[in-house]
């Protein structure tokens, strides 16, 4: 049986997510859905509402077969590198084709982009320009391309659509992308429609706002518990900062020159949001600082990452996921990880030490993460 891929944060998981794994499979009805799924801590720099097991019920529950774990160096990074990571776990697992949620929906103008991407040289100088004039990369990419092309790429979900499409270029993957119309808008924070953005429905949370029309049922009953956000741990990144106030440049995507600012601004900032505006500027964007200040939250440094997947974590699954992976068990030559012994000294001490960062907040999360083992859902 043949394999779809999704990608996915599922923070939290909400209408809009089950409309597009609806499609998915009706699109593809007799394939086994396979979900790369980001744990605890995400790509723009947050803190998941829903921990990664609670995350990988609902998916279970709303359909989908085998859930794998994307590692934190990767969930944590810019478009490019969650792409890597993702798009190579993909591979690993023999998955034939990625369905993705773009506000472009048109495929054949990623694929003629990303060769762009890949084989312009011109591009690469404008980009190269662009950035030595202090633009961000997202803002230095869109350039680019709209001055080679007269197109512009400056969606959330069409700039990590691009990054898919052109790993699978770049790397050759046997992997066809299908991209479906994204129904919101991210930067809507205001829609009241059944179907609005994660980051329109965390915004409601923070304000008590109830939320119940905008998810499904499943994701509803594991919202009882309190909701996690990156704001709520600012006393404690304020702390290891300072601790660490002479070596903030060891730590990933802390640039050279933004430890200064951090340095400056760290103690006249009261609040995470505070300390964000203080440190933004043209080239670091809300996200880019977000990520850097959750690799100092985890104290997480640029010796601890890893340019490749190292190992295949397995989440949850389904009889039909079951059967896809041990089919494939003895063609994959990394580890796959079951329950948290089977890590390796360094990937343990790794989660480990997230997990006790994100029990912070969480009550008894570390007791979760040690003793965890992969979801069954039984037919």
């Amino acid at each position: 049986m043949k394999s779809v891929g999704i990608i996915a944060e599922y923070n939290p998981f909400h209408n809009g997510h089950l409309y597009h794994l609806n499609k998915v499979k009706e699109m593809f009805p007799n394939h086994n859905v396979v979900l790369v799924l980001s744990g605890n801590f995400l790509q723009r720099g947050e803190i998941s509402i829903i921990n990664k097991y609670d995350k990988t019920r609902i998916a279970l529950e709303a359909g989908i077969d085998l859930i794998v774990e994307l590692p934190f160096n990767f969930a944590t990074q810019s478009a490019d590198i969650f792409a890597r990571g993702a798009i190579e776990i993909l591979n690993t697992l023999k998955v034939n084709t990625l369905v993705f949620g773009s506000e472009s929906d048109d495929i054949t103008s990623m694929v003629e982009l990303a060769n762009i991407q890949l084989n312009n040289k011109e591009y690469q100088n404008i980009i190269k320009n662009l950035l030595d004039k202090g633009f961000n990369y997202p803002t230095a990419l869109s350039q680019a391309l709209k001055k080679l092309t007269g197109t512009e790429i400056n969606t959330p979900n069409d700039i990590l659509g691009l990054s898919y499409v052109r790993e699978i270029i770049k790397n050759n993957y046997n992997i066809k992308p299908i991209s479906i119309k994204r129904t919101n808008d991210y930067h809507d924070l205001d829609n009241d429609e059944d179907i609005i953005s994660a980051s329109n429905i965390r915004n409601k949370l923070k304000d008590n706002i109830e939320i119940e029309k905008y998810i499904p049922k499943i994701t509803y009953k594991y919202l009882n518990k309190k909701s996690l956000f990156i704001s709520d741990y600012y006393n404690y990144l304020k702390y290891n900062i300072i601790s660490n106030i002479n070596n903030l440049d060891e730590y990933l995507t802390v640039d050279e020159g933004i430890d200064k600012r951090i340095k400056k601004f760290i103690y006249k900032s009261n609040s995470y949001e505070e300390l964000i505006m203080n440190l933004k500027t043209k080239r670091y964007t809300y996200n880019k600082l977000s990520r850097m200040l959750c690799h100092i939250l985890t104290n997480y440094k640029k010796m601890d990452t890893d340019n490749n997947i190292e190992y295949i974590r397995i989440l949850g699954m389904n009889n039909k996921g079951k059967q896809h992976l041990n089919k494939l068990k003895s063609k994959i030559n990394i580890p796959i990880i079951t329950k948290f012994s089977d890590f390796n000294e360094k990937y343990r001490n790794l989660e480990l030490k997230l997990a006790h960062v994100y029990s912070i907040n969480n009550d008894k999360y570390t007791e979760s993460e040690i003793s965890s083992k992969v979801i069954i859902k039984k037919e």
